[in-house]
């Protein structure tokens, strides 16, 4: 039977489904002997930060955890990730093919559904299909669970993160009995680095239970200044310039407060891209003092990728689900069109003026 936790906003409620949604992972963590950690594909701090908390955690249980993830990380968190731990199923699906075949604990964190994993999650399937006594567990702080994929559902929207929350859960397991001092260095650093860069370094989705998270973090030892020259002190110099393109010939406006980028293929290849390059450029229209939404537009090969962030009451949860094929949070969400990047202004400014009239 499926157990699900959808966490009330009451504390001592919460405090409560915490401690059962932990316990009910313990008996399957003890009860396992080949675990698969999965993250989103085009994984961003908080996806590889879970995965790797994760992994350290069944690391110091004495389990061989391995982490799968649909396609390369950013150049800027792979120092967070132990030689050997990940395999990229784009890069290898055939060792993720053998890794998931005599897997008997699937655990995926930060997504709503497998669907998330990209690529990989059609082998992983498949490979339930076969198998379907493989037990699954979602940790996860996005809306809408897809719960019934899974045997076990961590979900809470009232957290800053995934790491957030998998710290909550960690917290509640018989082995670390709320004692920070007892998760090792390494799973402490990996969930800072998704707290810092989940939550853009504090600047949205912030709780007072991010601050505790936080400081208790610290407070175990985790270098959070290191970690933050890692990620966002450590950008190429095309990067630099790409920005500065961006935000000089590439920023349009559309009345009375929303402001958005394009990026095509032909840019990327002249600056040179690498995935991960425009990471952040999205929340840059924010710091205008009128402009309350922005949005980002990537071309992809069969799509284009949507990024959208805002402030305030502007809920772009609603916009991405609407005009985006996507979701997310109520101030950052993405999706995708299946349009041409070219198409895509005029779509964008027509469907932000019908939001808006609303």
């Amino acid at each position: 039977m499926q157990d699900i936790f959808k966490f009330a906003v009451i504390n001592s409620k919460k405090a409560m489904r915490v401690t059962i949604a932990a316990d009910r992972l313990n008996e399957l963590i003890q009860t396992s002997s080949d675990v698969i950690i999965f993250g989103h594909e085009n994984p961003d701090g908080d996806s590889i930060g879970s995965c790797v908390g994760m992994y350290h955690y069944l690391k110091g249980l004495g389990k061989d955890p391995h982490m799968i993830i649909n396609n390369r990380l950013p150049d800027y968190f792979v120092f967070l990730v132990p030689d050997g731990a990940l395999t990229y199923f784009v890069e290898d699906p055939n060792k993720c093919e053998e890794l998931v075949a005599k897997a008997d604990l699937l655990v995926f964190l930060d997504m709503n559904g497998m669907n998330r994993a990209g690529e990989v999650s059609k082998m992983v399937e498949d490979r339930i299909g076969h198998n379907p006594s493989v037990r699954k567990v979602l940790i996860d702080h996005h809306l809408n669970p897809r719960t019934e994929e899974f045997d076990v559902v961590v979900s809470d929207t009232e957290v800053s993160s995934a790491c957030e929350l998998l710290y909550q859960v960690l917290l509640e397991q018989p082995g670390v009995a709320a004692d920070v001092n007892r998760l090792s260095i390494e799973c402490a650093a990996a969930l800072l680095t998704g707290i810092l860069t989940d939550t853009n370094n504090f600047a949205n989705s912030v709780y007072p239970s991010t601050y505790l998270a936080v400081s208790a973090l610290q407070g175990r030892g985790v270098d959070r200044d290191a970690i933050y020259d890692e990620v966002f002190r450590s950008y190429s110099r095309i990067r630099m310039r790409l920005m500065g393109y961006m935000l000089h010939d590439n920023m349009r406006f559309v009345d009375p407060c929303v402001a958005y980028f394009t990026l095509s293929e032909r840019i990327k290849e002249q600056y040179g891209f690498v995935r991960g390059d425009s990471e952040g450029f999205v929340n840059m229209p924010l710091t205008v003092k009128d402009i309350r939404m922005s949005a980002f537009f990537t071309e992809e090969a069969d799509y284009v990728k949507v990024s959208l962030r805002s402030k305030g009451d502007i809920d772009v949860n609603d916009f991405a689900h609407k005009y985006c094929n996507g979701g997310g949070h109520k101030n950052a969400s993405g999706g995708r069109l299946y349009m041409s990047l070219e198409d895509v202004p005029e779509y964008f400014e027509s469907k932000v003026k019908e939001f808006f009239a609303r």
